[in-house]
């Protein structure tokens, strides 16, 4: 297996393919913990916050492992979904964008 392989499979075994939700909206936030680092994802958009996928994309790549990450987690029901009330996702999101 590729190392990148490797690191997809690690990542989705180990349920580090979060969908965050916030009730009562239905709000989503996806993220994926890498190595000792969490990133915004957005599966829908093709989009991860990793400078991985930045730097691929300047170069022609379309996607990152931790898109594929979530990918084959959605494919195998293997995301780990955690609750939030609506009352989390501002101090959520502050925490989330201040790591980028």
């Amino acid at each position: 297996m590729s190392k990148d392989v490797d690191r997809i499979h690690s990542l989705v075994s180990e349920k580090r393919v979060k969908l965050h939700v916030f009730e009562p909206t239905h709000r989503k936030i996806w993220t994926v913990v890498g190595k000792g680092e969490e990133h915004w994802i957005d599966p829908d958009c093709n989009y991860c916050s990793c400078p991985g996928f930045y730097f691929g994309k300047l170069s022609g790549k379309t996607t990152c492992y931790h898109l594929e990450s979530a990918q084959l987690a959605k494919d195998n029901d293997q995301v780990e979904e955690i609750i939030f009330s609506d009352d989390e996702f501002s101090n959520f999101l502050s925490g989330l964008i201040s790591a980028l």
